[in-house]
């Protein structure tokens, strides 16, 4: 049952568990401070270990305590936990020198301006809601990675010095887990929020206006316009993301940088046989959607592993090459059956398909030899099938000059930390949507991969090395360091 909504005032109220937290951090600040000025003014030669690892550490177990759910994580949009994380959140950007605020579509906002009169900002943030049952780091680690990051610029006495603003937005819906629509947060500000989006209700009826209002947020259509930045108005945006895989793990390396998000098409396919008795239907006399499921399915596989033996892939104009498919993923995630019981032949299964590439053409081309596949294949069972497209989104591609400026502050992050050479910097395609998909709508887009235990995410076993979270937060310092007027 979904979690009733709470005011925003309780966005700026003090909880029981407020004044611990906000002690320890302050003196850890003041600790730092003090470290901070007995070698120059760099933080133990400008790597920040007590700001972006140990501090950042804590503020990640912190928020990891903070739910809706005993005995499990879970944080959706507007719950009374992503209320209690917003304060948390709010007081750590102030600490950072950030000024603050929240907008209407429950958004934490945190901003430094700039020395010159540069009205361009880099953003840089991350989501702060879960999944059900989630795990501590996915999305947080970007939000505290990027305060952490701006706190040791203030520390360093160049937080002032920057020459464009900075912005870090803690994004208050990605998972879409509330209201089954992800990037709530984010669209938000790129403005592509529909207009619809209000009216949608979560699992207990309650609409998304409902929710906005009852937190004491005007939720108009002219108001939600408001949230939307103008592109002239933005710089680029960066996010700081664990892997969610196990590629970087696999390659003992620390970080990694994103060329893209993968495109994706979601289908359902429905396939529609002759319900019979198991024990008296002879088996040549069969119209059994299970096994036309199964050839179906294995036929997906088949498609996704081996493209070229299925389409023409080579050299020519127009014909897609080999590498066009590169990192292609297909997945059924579900698969249901009626009347599903032991002894009777099923006479409707239905299963979903989800489909990644970073190539759309190569996407594209997988689904349409996918329902080409579907159809023989029916009616060669002779049973009836159809193909419902539920979700189609275009890839997403990094901007290269930015991607370049975050390449070269996490080599020289990776360089203070490690006591070795780790050869070149993964370059890495994400599988998984993020924050920058939508963001991408408004504005050139960077990303930084984290390395993540047996690349594990949307679970609580999903975990990142405490050395892992200080060198993601050291390159985004780096980063920034790039932004500074000397």
């Amino acid at each position: 049952m979904a979690v009733p909504p709470v005011k925003a005032s309780s966005f700026l109220q003090f909880h029981a568990i407020r004044p611990l937290i906000f002690s320890i951090s302050i003196l850890l600040t003041l600790i730092t401070i003090l470290e901070a000025l007995e070698v120059g003014g760099n933080g133990e030669n400008g790597i920040f270990k007590e700001i972006l690892r140990d501090e950042a550490v804590f503020r990640l177990k912190e928020l990891g305590k903070v739910s809706d759910r005993e005995g499990y994580l879970e944080r959706t949009f507007l719950s009374p936990a992503s209320l209690r994380a917003a304060d948390l959140i709010i007081s750590w950007m102030q600490d950072a020198g950030l000024r603050t605020w929240v907008d209407q579509m429950g958004n934490i906002h945190g901003r430094t301006e700039a020395i010159t009169t540069s009205s361009q900002a880099l953003i840089i943030g991350s989501h702060m809601d879960t999944v059900v049952d989630a795990g501590m780091y996915d999305g947080l680690l970007g939000i505290i990675s990027a305060i952490s990051a701006v706190k040791a610029l203030k520390i360093s006495g160049k937080l002032e010095k920057l020459q464009r603003p900075v912005e870090v937005i803690a994004f208050s819906d990605e998972e879409g887990i509330r209201f089954q629509s992800t990037f709530l947060g984010s669209a938000a500000i790129a403005g592509t929020l529909p207009r619809s989006i209000l009216q949608v209700s979560d699992k207990s009826g309650f609409t998304l206006q409902d929710v906005l209002k009852d937190n004491s947020i005007e939720a108009t259509e002219e108001i939600l316009s408001k949230v939307k930045y103008n592109s002239e108005s933005v710089w680029g945006y960066v996010e700081v993301h664990i892997e969610q895989g196990p590629v970087l793990e696999t390659l003992d390396y620390p970080l990694g940088i994103v060329k893209g998000i993968a495109g994706q098409t979601r289908l359902k396919v429905m396939v529609s046989g002759t319900q019979g008795h198991a024990g008296t239907v002879p088996m040549l006399l069969r119209q059994d959607p299970m096994v036309a499921s199964a050839e179906l399915i294995v036929t997906l596989e088949s498609l996704c592993k081996y493209p070229d033996k299925f389409l023409t892939i080579g050299e020519g104009s127009g014909i897609l090459q080999k590498e066009s498919f590169s990192g292609l993923v297909c997945t059924v995630g579900e698969l249901s059956c009626w009347p599903s019981a032991s002894n009777v032949i099923p006479g409707q299964v239905n299963f979903t398909v989800d489909i990644r590439a970073m190539n759309d053409k190569a996407r594209a081309a997988i689904v349409s030899e996918f329902s080409k596949q579907i159809s023989e294949r029916c009616d060669n069972r002779l049973v009836n099938c159809s193909i419902e497209h539920k979700h189609s989104a275009e890839a997403t591609h990094c901007d290269k000059d930015l991607t370049s400026q975050l390449k070269h502050a996490a080599d020289s992050a990776i360089r203070k930390l490690s006591t070795h050479d780790l050869g070149d910097m993964p370059v890495l395609m994400s599988g998984a949507g993020h924050d920058a998909m939508a963001m991408a709508k408004l504005t050139k887009i960077g990303m930084l991969f984290v390395r993540c235990r047996g690349g594990i995410s949307h679970s609580p076993d999903e975990f990142v090395m405490e050395d892992d979270v200080w060198a993601a937060g050291l390159a985004l310092v780096h980063f920034l360091e790039q932004h500074v007027v000397e």
